[in-house]
């Protein structure tokens, strides 16, 4: 599902930076173009990032 309309960024790739240590919204902005345009998308951004951590609770862990 598109998450950022204006630059094309799934959250598909949202959880995949998440799952490379990208673990919060400024990291994924440096990442990829999200929130950049209009930041329409940056609520449901921080929702899939949120939702990605909690399904891996050893992200935290990793990456802390």
């Amino acid at each position: 599902m598109y998450i950022c309309l204006c630059n094309g960024v799934t959250d598909k790739q949202i959880k995949e930076a998440v799952q490379s240590g990208c673990t919060d919204l400024s990291s994924i902005k440096d990442k990829m173009a999200v929130g950049n345009q209009c930041g329409k998308c940056t609520k449901n951004a921080r929702k899939v990032i949120r939702q990605e951590i909690e399904q891996d609770a050893n992200l935290i862990a990793k990456f802390s």
